[in-house]
């Protein structure tokens, strides 16, 4: 049997997970890899892209990563080059979350980082 993390991207971590029925915060995520070693460039780009995910989109209505930058695209004006970055972070499979509540922080891992 497969793990589920290997079909999951950062994009259904997005919209699956909730912590007390609210989306997360961008700010409560760190990228990490597979040891736990943080990536502050990674981890910066899924937060900006979290932050502005919530500010012009509702999650509600996309169900892909394609969806999230067509809206984005059509409701900021954040150039091409800033999208294709929101695009590789959002599509990137994610190989596990580890829950850290007190820090109030979500990691998650990905695979060759």
């Amino acid at each position: 049997m497969n793990n589920v993390f290997d079909v999951l991207n950062v994009f259904d971590v997005l919209k699956m997970v909730t912590i007390n029925h609210q989306g997360i915060d961008g700010a409560q995520l760190v990228v990490t890899d597979l040891e736990g070693k943080p990536n502050s460039l990674l981890t910066d780009l899924l937060r900006d892209t979290v932050v502005n995910m919530r500010l012009f989109i509702d999650m509600k209505k996309v169900d892909s990563p394609d969806e999230v930058l067509a809206e984005l695209g059509d409701t900021t004006p954040l150039p091409n080059d800033v999208l294709d970055e929101y695009s590789k972070i959002l599509k990137e499979r994610v190989a596990g979350l580890n829950f850290a509540p007190q820090k109030d922080m979500i990691e998650v891992l990905i695979r060759g980082i």
